[in-house]
């Protein structure tokens, strides 16, 4: 359904994207990804989704106390929280503060981003406007998104989570029986039971029990290469 703001492909002026991209090709700024490469992003430059989707992936190192420290040398992995998506034809930035690090990676193959300064902007004022417009509707997202892990009950709370998810990248899924009418929205590319646990604050065991019991009361559905979906009843009233 794609319920994204303003900032898409289809309701940009063609001709100044094309002339951004055009741009970003004369000044070696873009580059295409293969599905699970890291994007080598870095705080104070602007990156934009041209084709594909982005993975948005948050690390935090969590410190020893000073007994342990004196007691035994302890190497602590950082733990990885999917934080998001960021999809074609919308901006997104890294945000570096210490203890905790942003890292984004391509989702799909073929995944293409396209980087300049903020400055760049300068040339493109009405673009430049529809990138703040974008970035603000990521903020109400997020504020959607944390009140949706707020809810006490982990089905609760994965339910929200693909919901968000659903509402704001999901494709029609058609009937097999009548290819007429919607049997649901889906997100179009596959999501791991581990990532979706990283969001919620959950375990893979856990995420894959409750995936059993939503599918079972018919709250999700699924179609194709495990492509997570809600029937469109649900996503009509949610609407």
């Amino acid at each position: 359904m794609q319920s994204q703001s303003s900032f898409s492909e289809a309701s940009r002026p063609f001709l100044t994207w094309q002339r951004i991209l055009d741009w970003a090709q004369e000044h070696y700024r873009c580059r295409t990804f293969s599905k699970d490469e890291r994007i080598p992003a870095r705080p104070g430059l602007l990156y934009l989704v041209q084709r594909g989707a982005i993975r948005m992936v948050g690390t935090a190192q969590v410190s020893a106390t000073a007994s342990q420290l004196t007691s035994r040398r302890i190497n602590r992995t950082p733990e990885e929280a999917f934080l998001g998506f960021v999809g074609a034809g919308q901006p997104f930035e890294i945000v570096a503060q210490s203890p905790f690090t942003l890292q984004s990676y391509a989702h799909v193959d073929q995944t293409a981003v396209l980087w300049m300064y903020w400055h760049d902007l300068d040339n493109w004022p009405h673009f430049r406007r529809e990138v703040m417009d974008a970035f603000r509707y990521q903020h109400q997202r997020k504020l959607l998104w944390l009140s949706a892990l707020g809810q006490r009950r982990t089905i609760d709370r994965l339910l929200g989570f693909l919901t968000l998810l659903i509402e704001e990248y999901g494709e029609p899924a058609m009937s097999e029986t009548d290819p007429d009418v919607i049997r649901g929205y889906c997100l179009p590319f596959p999501l791991t039971h581990a990532q979706i646990g990283s969001a919620i604050g959950s375990t893979r065991v856990t995420v894959t029990r409750l995936m059993g019991k939503l599918r079972q009361r018919g709250l999700i559905l699924t179609q194709g290469d495990n492509l997570i979906c809600l029937p469109a009843e649900s996503i009509n009233r949610a609407s």
